[in-house]
């Protein structure tokens, strides 16, 4: 009796061995499904900003337990890493999801609404999921679930890594990817290759964009003080006006897009969002601020701008006899999708989602941490779709914003994707 069970547990093991992971997949997706909405909903309303996601940490960690997996807590502040070792030798892979939230009031009507309030920059503000993290953190953990169902046959190590402040650390203090590649998530045991996904709301549920190269921008964030000499406003010629000073800046810097880069090579801006200075229509102050981002999406030109940037301000002061200062207060590398991983990776993609459903896209000036760790190795962004299937998704709340709605039948893409992904990675480089 004993032989024959033993034959049968092999024969099983074979066939498994042998079949396509594909059916296996579908099959839990369609089995998980409802839990990972489930735990969608729960992240959704329990939104935490950045560093501070405490109870989405604790949750993430529950239910990596309840799994069967040991949660590795406190990486990064708040973010939490299990490894999955499979049954069968083979390299490392990693899967990330980010799990912050932002300061925007929530106003659609859900019963998984987000109530919460946080401290963002000493202010108590609203705090929503208005960019679908929530939906990444449930994905992954549906990931998890499904391959630790059948970590016998996995053939390799599988790392999981729920990030934290992806939206940016608050002032003063380290976090998000750069803070946990420093720390060393990406070794211990080494990763070969890492995937991370994003939701877009203005993308069909169901349909996945992605592109080989940078897919998203470099990011850097700067600040200019400038200082001036202050006097009543009916004799500006007996002071110097930093807000003159600070409106031939920002005309000038306007150059350096459509004067020095080479945009049919790739896309960039340069953007002032924010001025501060004055109290009074008849006082010209002696100081102002101003902030603004710069977003490239090629390195040279990257380069370009910030020597651009450099001379601009500082002639255009030194002509108003102003003095000026710069300092640069986020800086995020290109996401930059390997070309040799995202040809070997793409029909995988195309073979769980359908050829018809995987778009080439065009490259977004919109930033990802997730830069980081493709720095160190390589890695594969892509976008999968969350506007409900029979709506037009060009009539969507774009992210960030109060009306911002993702749809719950967009999880199940996610889940199947990244459970793919990992699994062919690891059969095809064992």
């Amino acid at each position: 009796m004993k032989k024959t069970v033993y034959i049968v547990a092999m024969i099983s093991s074979l066939s498994l061995i042998a079949q396509d992971f594909d059916s296996l997949i579908n099959l839990k997706a369609l089995k998980y499904e409802a839990n990972v909405i489930e735990l969608r909903h729960w992240f959704h309303q329990n939104a935490e900003l950045s560093n501070r996601e405490y109870k989405t940490a604790e949750k993430i960690s529950n239910v990596l337990t309840e799994i069967g997996l040991i949660p590795q807590t406190k990486v990064a502040k708040t973010g939490v890493v299990a490894v999955l070792e499979g049954g069968k030798p083979g390299p490392v892979v990693a899967l990330r999801a980010d799990i912050d939230g932002l300061p925007v009031k929530e106003r659609a009507d859900l019963p998984w609404k987000s109530n919460m309030t946080g401290k963002y920059n000493g202010e108590e503000v609203p705090v929503m999921h208005a960019c679908g993290h929530d939906t990444h953190t449930a994905i992954l953990l549906g990931v998890a679930k499904i391959l630790y169902e059948i970590k016998e046959e996995v053939p390799g190590t599988i790392k999981f890594i729920f990030q934290p402040a992806e939206e940016g650390a608050p002032a003063g203090e380290e976090g998000g990817a750069e803070l946990m590649v420093k720390e060393g998530v990406l070794k211990n045991p080494d990763v070969e290759a890492i995937f991370g996904l994003h939701i877009w709301s203005q993308i069909k549920a169901g349909e996945v964009f992605v592109r080989p190269r940078g897919i998203m921008a470099a990011v850097n964030e700067f600040r200019i003080d400038i200082e001036g000499a202050q006097t009543h406003g009916s004799t500006p010629w007996t002071g110097i006006d930093p807000i003159v000073t600070a409106s031939q800046i920002i005309n000038n810097i306007q150059t350096i897009v459509s004067r020095n880069l080479p945009l049919t090579k790739a896309a960039a801006v340069v953007t002032i969002g924010s001025i501060h200075g004055g109290v009074r229509s008849n006082i010209i102050p002696e100081n102002l601020y101003m902030l603004g981002t710069i977003r490239t999406l090629e390195e040279s030109m990257k380069e370009t701008v910030l020597k651009r940037l450099e001379k601009i301000v500082h002639k255009t002061a030194e002509a108003n006899n102003a003095k000026v200062k710069i300092t640069y207060q986020v800086s995020y590398p290109i996401t930059y999708n390997d070309p040799v991983l995202y040809e070997r990776m793409l029909p995988s993609l195309k073979r769980i989602n359908g050829d018809n459903n995987v778009h080439l896209m065009t490259a977004i000036t919109g930033a990802e941490d997730f830069s980081f760790f493709q720095k160190e190795i390589p890695g594969m962004y892509f976008f999968i779709g969350g506007a409900k299937k029979g709506t037009d998704p060009n009539n969507a709340a774009p992210h960030h914003t109060p009306d911002f709605y993702v749809d719950d039948s967009a999880m199940i893409t996610g889940i199947k994707s990244m459970s793919t992904l990992a699994l062919d990675y690891l059969k095809d480089n064992k």
